[in-house]
């Protein structure tokens, strides 16, 4: 499931960007009444959150929807630039900047983590989606306006800037694939995640005992507890990491 299967920009760029943009000719020659790109592009992300990303196609948003494929065809080109107005219409940020923490640089980053976070876990087939190169539509100008505009007094330089930003995002993507994998495994195999270790008890204990593995012995019980935060502690030792920077730079002004 969350494999890449599909690559952002692939389809017709111009016409993706009209599209975002709302800068294209409108549908001709008798569109479904009720019909419109907003719906196409919710039903579809309908699917998707429902049955991953493979189960989007044309022609079953169209049924989704009561109508032909031929319908949609009048409105967006087909599947890959589908994909695009999907990935900008879920990333549409909030209309008050209450979502971007307290104003300060730290705790827009840590809400910035957060709710990206939550926006995988809400659609978990943007994993599947290969965004190295996107398609910068309304939403992602937006949501990038606002973070730089909060962060831009770290003082860093501007490719510094956005290079902070694709840290945080890589460290969200790589802690919401393992979320989803674990419940994916728990779907797959019927066990929760406390049941699948505690199969495995008995067996590392006998192992440890044997002297082999001497610090994993020492370890304490609460090393693999479910309830330590391990999403979090990486976060603010990234945020502890680019303090130090910030602190460095301001130190030689």
């Amino acid at each position: 499931m969350t494999s890449g299967t599909e690559t952002s920009g692939s389809g017709d760029i111009g016409r993706t960007l009209e599209l975002l943009w709302d800068t294209g000719k409108r549908p001709s020659r008798g569109p479904k009444p009720g019909l419109t790109l907003e719906r196409i592009v919710e039903t579809a992300i309908e699917v998707a959150d429902r049955e991953g990303l493979g189960a989007v196609s044309m022609r079953r948003v169209a049924g989704e929807l009561g109508t032909g494929a031929m319908s949609l065809y009048r409105y967006v080109p087909g599947k890959a630039e589908l994909l695009d107005l999907m990935l900008d219409r879920v990333q549409r940020p909030a209309d008050d900047a209450a979502g971007l923490g307290d104003g300060d640089w730290r705790s827009t980053l840590q809400a910035l983590a957060r709710a990206n976070l939550a926006l995988y876990r809400r659609h978990p087939w943007l994993l599947q989606v290969n965004q190295s190169r996107p398609l910068l539509g309304p939403s992602a100008l937006d949501g990038m306006e606002k973070v730089l505009s909060r962060i831009k007094p770290m003082g860093l330089s501007d490719p510094e800037l956005l290079s902070a930003i694709i840290m945080i995002d890589g460290y969200v993507v790589g802690a919401a694939r393992t979320q989803v994998h674990q419940e994916e495994a728990e779907r797959t195999t019927g066990l929760t995640d406390a049941q699948f270790w505690q199969a495995q008890t008995p067996f590392l204990e006998k192992v440890l005992a044997g002297g082999r593995y001497p610090v994993m012995a020492s370890l304490s019980e609460d090393t693999f507890s479910a309830d330590f935060d391990h999403f979090e502690f990486g976060l603010q030792r990234i945020l502890d990491g680019l303090e130090v920077l910030v602190s460095r730079r301001r130190g030689k002004q």
